[in-house]
């Protein structure tokens, strides 16, 4: 952003213009890269590391500064870092870094370009995790996963975000997001939802219990972004971990509706990571609709939901656990 204390009208409607460039989609695939290990582990899951065998991210760069106004203003290009240079740059420094995180990898990349570029005042970087599954061979002691082959999965991915600013000759650690999105969870029975507003618009019935399909990104802050690098093991949240407790806590609620369940989450994840300022989510609402019921049991017959389908936006801290 530009910053300026100039009284001229014409210069103070620039104060907070947005002004910035970079490079999306960037693939990079990194094999061998610093095992995770060392995190605690929680009573909802059996995650305690990863060996990063295979490591691979999307990443986007984002540059700001106010020597990139010419560029806009003037066609410079003096000082324009081309994108395809700063792609090249991620590249390279994926065999440079030692660490063993996403987050850690966005923060030693970010720190490199404004190390490399003085002219950069801010990055920002971010980066959604390819996720790849380990598959299962024979081994000498029955069938086991093999550390050499991989299949490439659609599940849910981790998240990164990285906010580095330049101040005179020190880079400062701004603000950072960690995240798991993708998430897709299904609940055949258990779930409610009633008691909501009933006037001349409603034709949706109340159900005393459905099966509830959800799809879920959930994100989370550090008191101390410095914890999201993976530097402190015990300090660190691994998006494995946050997401084995969304499906535990979706077994073990009998919620009344989405924003409830995504509630229950969010005080279970405060509660597991005290180091953690907030929690938020996105959740979309993908619910089946129910086309028999005459079944014996509870056994049902269900079809695809039309659109538009619902969503819930909510952020959580410290204070909503407080209040239990």
């Amino acid at each position: 952003m530009i910053d300026s204390n100039e009284t001229d009208t014409d210069t103070q409607s620039t104060d907070q213009r947005t002004m910035n460039y970079g490079k999306e989609k960037v693939a990079v695939y990194r094999t061998y890269a610093n095992p995770l290990e060392g995190v605690r582990t929680i009573p909802e899951s059996s995650f305690d590391g990863r060996d990063n065998i295979l490591f691979g991210l999307e990443v986007r760069v984002q540059f700001e500064g106010e020597e990139f106004l010419p560029s806009f203003s003037e066609a410079d290009n003096s000082k324009v870092v081309a994108t395809d240079s700063m792609k090249n740059f991620v590249l390279h420094q994926a065999g440079e870094y030692e660490g063993a995180t996403a987050e850690g990898f966005l923060h030693f990349v970010g720190k490199e370009f404004l190390d490399t570029y003085s002219h950069v005042e801010a990055v920002k970087m971010s980066a959604t995790e390819y996720p790849f599954d380990e598959r299962l061979v024979p081994g000498e002691d029955g069938v086991e996963p093999s550390d050499l082959v991989f299949r490439a999965s659609d599940d849910e991915s981790a998240f990164g975000e990285i906010y580095l600013e330049r101040d005179d000759d020190r880079i400062e650690f701004k603000e950072q997001t960690s995240g798991v999105t993708g998430i897709e969870l299904i609940k055949v029975k258990d779930n409610s939802f009633t008691g909501y507003v009933q006037d001349e618009y409603t034709t949706l019935p109340e159900r005393e219990d459905r099966a509830l399909y959800i799809s879920l990104d959930i994100f989370w802050t550090y008191d101390e972004p410095k914890d999201a690098l993976g530097e402190e093991p015990q300090r660190y949240v691994p998006a494995e971990q946050v997401r084995d407790i969304a499906q535990v806590v979706f077994h073990e609620v009998d919620s009344n509706s989405i924003q409830d369940l995504i509630y229950q989450i969010g005080l279970r994840v405060l509660e597991r990571y005290p180091e953690l300022e907030s929690v938020s989510f996105e959740a979309n609402n993908r619910t089946w609709i129910e086309v028999r019921d005459d079944l014996e049991g509870d056994a049902r017959v269900f079809r695809e939901p039309p659109r538009p389908t619902g969503y819930q936006q909510f952020s959580m801290d410290h204070s909503d656990l407080e209040e239990q």
